[in-house]
Order: C-alpha cells, then sequence, then structure tokens
C-alpha cells in the first residue's frame, strides 16, 4: 500500500457484499458483491488487504466505475486481479445480476446507478452519500449537493432497496433504505439552502 494513501475501515458488511471507506473528510468507500462465487467491485480504494480478501471471497469478475471522474484505484485493480473494468456502463454486463440505471449523462458528469433486484440493493457513486457535506441536518441519506436541484428521479425512484451503498460514507440498510431514498428525492430542492450551509461549515472544520 501507498504510505500516503488513507487507513481503511470495514462497513457494510452484509453476506453477500462488504465495504471499505476511507478515513478522511469525504470518506470515500468502495464495495464488492459477491454473487455465485463471482466478485465484483464497485469504485474500489487500494489498501491493505483489499486484494486479500476480494480474493478469499470468491473468483474476481469485474471492476465497475458508477461515475467517470471516481477512478480511484478501479484501473489498478482490474490488472492486478485480471478483470475487465468497466466505467459508467449502461448495457447488462454478462453473468452481472445487475441493471445500471442512468443518473447523469452529460458533458461534465456521466453516472450510473448499480441495482441489483435479487438482492434489493441499490449502490451510487455520487448519487447519495451519508456523509456530512451532503446531508442536511438529520439526513440519514442525501443527493450529492449538485443534484438537489435536478434530483435523478428516474434514475432511483420505485425500486424500494433494502441496502444501499454509497462512494462517500456507510451505507443504509434494512427498512430505513427505501423510505431514505424517498425522502431524499422528495426533500431535494426544499433543502437544499440548508444542505449547503451544513456542507460549508462542514468543509471549514475539516480545513481547521
Amino acid at each position: 500500500m501507498v504510505e500516503d494513501r488513507p487507513q481503511l475501515r470495514a462497513c457494510d458488511e452484509l453476506g453477500f457484499a462488504f465495504g471499505w471507506v476511507a478515513d478522511e473528510f469525504l470518506q470515500r468507500c468502495g464495495h464488492a458483491l459477491v454473487d455465485m462465487g463471482r466478485v465484483w467491485l464497485v469504485d474500489p480504494l487500494d489498501g491493505d488487504g483489499v486484494e486479500e480478501r476480494v480474493r478469499a471471497a470468491g473468483e474476481p469478475a469485474g471492476v465497475l466505475q458508477l461515475l467517470d471522474r471516481h477512478n480511484r484505484d478501479c484501473a489498478e485493480l482490474a490488472a492486478r486481479l485480471g478483470v475487465p473494468r468497466h466505467v459508467v456502463p449502461r448495457a447488462p454486463i454478462e453473468r452481472a445480476p445487475f441493471e445500471f440505471r442512468v443518473v447523469r449523462a452529460g458533458r461534465w458528469w456521466k453516472e450510473v446507478a448499480l441495482w441489483w433486484p435479487q438482492r434489493r440493493v441499490l449502490v451510487c457513486g455520487d448519487a447519495l452519500g451519508t456523509i456530512r457535506p451532503f446531508r442536511a441536518g438529520g439526513e440519514p441519506l442525501a443527493l450529492h449537493p449538485l443534484l438537489r436541484l435536478t434530483p435523478p428521479r428516474g434514475a432511483l425512484s420505485g425500486l424500494e432497496p433494502q441496502h444501499v451503498l454509497c462512494g462517500h460514507g456507510a451505507g443504509v440498510h434494512g427498512d430505513e433504505a427505501a423510505p431514505s431514498v424517498r425522502e431524499a428525492l422528495a426533500t431535494a430542492r426544499r433543502r437544499l439552502p440548508r444542505a449547503w450551509l451544513h456542507g460549508l461549515r462542514a468543509s471549514a472544520r475539516a480545513r481547521r
């Protein structure tokens, strides 16, 4: 592991998935999804023990990069594991149980969300997060501040997830997951000023 990389800690421990989050302000988070002995990495960070745990979970199958600017360690891990790297995929991937829903397809922002219907797992790179700079007050889950003006309702509505895994911060699980997504979409614009204020305050504290 490169010395200047942040420390990683485990999160989102499920029987069919696990995550690891960086000990840093934006809490970048990567995940491994396990299906029928095959392991798919989503927006991964590299670090001590990551490759070993992935290999222990099953056969590496691919690396999924959900956001165009979330390069992270996707290319490095894909090369080392000997698997394809799929950047902002839209079409189904062979032998993968996931669907991809377009969050943004603009020139400066390309992002898809991963939906695993059999497990009711929603994975978002930047669209949804649990970190302080995203949230307005006590929200458990919130849209990226720059998506609040035009919430991606077409991509994220009607899914009823049991687990929401985020690219920034630990996820939301159980009966709280689906209502949290609905609330994040429904209140995105109304809570925008408060969310931006919280984000500015959190950024100021982090720089001290």
